[in-house]
């Protein structure tokens, strides 16, 4: 009899354990809502939330470009195909790039190097960071960048691109106009579209591209463009323009719905373990990163002076400390007021290349963690008196920064970005990449 009450006992302390575990748990889940909640602009958590990539009616588009899949298709194919490459600046260069060399799927959309090079570059290496300069190229002829190029992930969410928020003409840009036509990248702003269709009509030409109709046909394009502009005039619709909006269409699609954090978001509790919960809680709460990376996308429309350095104070290609971009903000604005403030960027996948900030600083999540936590100016031309008011010392203990690191590199890091490269284009070329390096580095001879 006392061996059956001894048995009847633990059994009821095992069972009670149990039921208080999964109320532990449960706890958690809620709290963590409660706190995202509060740190969400509409008051609930489910604000973080992503459409997939084929939920175009979720997605935010512009309305003069709505989505299609066709169109979406057509945008994927120019994003990758190096056969559009025939503005290069010397033969050599014909052929070799694509957008897709600045902003690698494997690399979370950004480059695998600290800078990215488009023309006037070679060689691959594994996710893009053996990209060089071709020798023939003297550095004022490169298609290069002086500040690190932004992800594309969740950039639907973006309504002003670019560090300093320049292009679109609405959101942050109103009261702007003044300072359009000042220069010849931004009057497109004029145009009315938003952020991603205008940056891209200025882009496909600042990168060197052409689609005229006797290369698209070439290249077996004349089906996409037709199905995917019917109502454009035969006589404009194999052009740059409509290349654009394909390519901003699909831009509008790269999402990262399939990360542990978005799982969680919609009811999966498990998908993110104990410790990224613990990193989550202090991203919304205590460490303060949500003040700041609020928006859907984890990233914002704020810009702020965080004194790091800038891609000339490294070693890069045709930088210089007169550089506009050094100013952020303030280069577009030409308000000494915007000076030095960039804006905030989303952070998924930002554990797949090991480059932070405009200027590519720092080179671990680690690094950037501690940056934050000390908040003390790194770049000689930046005093601490001109950082931002939300930059400031963060307290947290060792665990605290292993269970925030977590949360950044596990939660919110999609694992399957490859969902968004083609098996092949249309031209047949090796992709992202056509130069010789490249073909060898990716296995294409």
């Amino acid at each position: 009899m006392m061996r059956i009450l001894s048995l009847f006992v633990v059994l009821f302390l095992v069972s009670s354990c149990n039921k208080d575990v999964v109320s532990d748990d449960v706890q958690v889940d809620l709290d963590l809502k409660r706190l995202i909640s509060t740190a969400s602009p509409s008051g609930n958590y489910r604000n973080f939330i992503l459409a997939s990539e084929d939920e175009l009616d979720k997605i935010p588009q512009d309305i003069r470009n709505p989505l299609t899949a066709v169109k979406v298709e057509l945008g994927k194919m120019l994003f990758y195909d190096t056969g559009l490459a025939k503005g290069a600046k010397f033969s050599q260069g014909q052929g070799t790039y694509s957008c897709a060399s600045c902003h690698i799927p494997e690399a979370g959309f950004r480059a695998g190097a600290p800078q990215g090079v488009a023309d006037g570059g070679k060689g691959f290496g594994i996710n893009g960071e053996g990209r060089l300069k071709v020798a023939q190229y003297d550095e004022s002829d490169l298609d290069v960048q002086s500040a690190r190029p932004l992800s594309l992930i969740n950039v639907a969410h973006v309504t002003n691109t670019f560090w300093n928020g320049q292009f679109g003409g609405e959101g942050v840009n109103v009261g702007t106009e003044s300072v359009w036509d000042q220069r010849e990248d931004t009057e497109r702003n004029s145009l009315g579209y938003k952020a991603i269709e205008t940056q891209n009509i200025e882009g496909v030409e600042t990168h060197r591209f052409e689609y005229d109709q006797e290369l698209l046909e070439e290249l077996g394009y004349i089906e996409l463009f037709d199905e995917s502009f019917p109502e454009i005039r035969d006589d404009q619709r194999y052009s740059a323009f409509t290349a654009s909006l394909a390519l901003s269409a699909y831009l509008r699609t790269i999402n990262s719905s399939q990360a542990p954090f978005q799982k969680w978001l919609k009811g999966d509790h498990d998908a993110m373990s104990y410790e990224e919960k613990e990193g989550a809680s202090l991203f919304f709460g205590k460490a303060r990163c949500a003040s700041c990376h609020f928006e859907p996308n984890m990233g914002s429309t704020e810009f702020h002076a965080l004194g790091v350095k800038d891609m000339y104070q490294r070693s890069s290609f045709n930088t210089s400390a007169q550089d506009r971009r050094n100013l952020g903000r303030g280069g577009f604005t030409l308000d000494s007021e915007d000076n030095y403030k960039f804006r905030v960027p989303p952070i998924y996948n930002m554990g797949d290349s090991p480059f932070y900030f405009h200027g590519s600083s720092k080179l671990t999540l680690e690094q950037v963690i501690d940056y934050k936590i000390a908040a003390q100016s790194e770049n000689p031309n930046i005093p601490n008196s001109l950082l931002s008011d939300k930059f400031k010392p963060i307290d947290i203990t060792e665990k605290e920064r292993k269970a925030l690191l977590q949360f950044l590199l596990k939660s919110l890091r999609d694992p399957n970005l490859k969902r968004f490269k083609p098996d092949a284009v249309p031209s047949g070329n090796c992709f992202p990449n056509n130069d010789y390096d490249s073909q060898v580095d990716l296995g294409c001879i």
